[in-house]
């Protein structure tokens, strides 16, 4: 099953901004995992996140790809489906 991991944090503007892309997103029944980083440090230092947002395609536990930044919802649908 393939779900979108959300990294991102209260703090960071660009993440504000981004969000509603998201909440969008799942909207459309794309599976978004938010994970907020200053919580979640584990996870975080886990998949090696070092800028935020970063977004992350995951099926079945494994990494497919990723995007940092920002992004329209169209190109976001377009990660996911690419």
């Amino acid at each position: 099953m393939k779900q979108l991991w959300y990294f991102s944090a209260g703090w960071c503007q660009p993440c504000q901004q981004f969000g509603p892309v998201m909440d969008q997103v799942a909207k459309q029944g794309v599976p978004v995992n938010k994970i907020d980083i200053d919580y979640t440090p584990d996870v975080t230092t886990k998949y090696k996140v070092q800028s935020i947002p970063t977004v992350i395609l995951v099926e079945n536990g494994q990494e497919v790809k990723r995007f940092t930044g920002a992004r329209s919802f169209e190109q976001v649908m377009s990660f996911c489906n690419g």
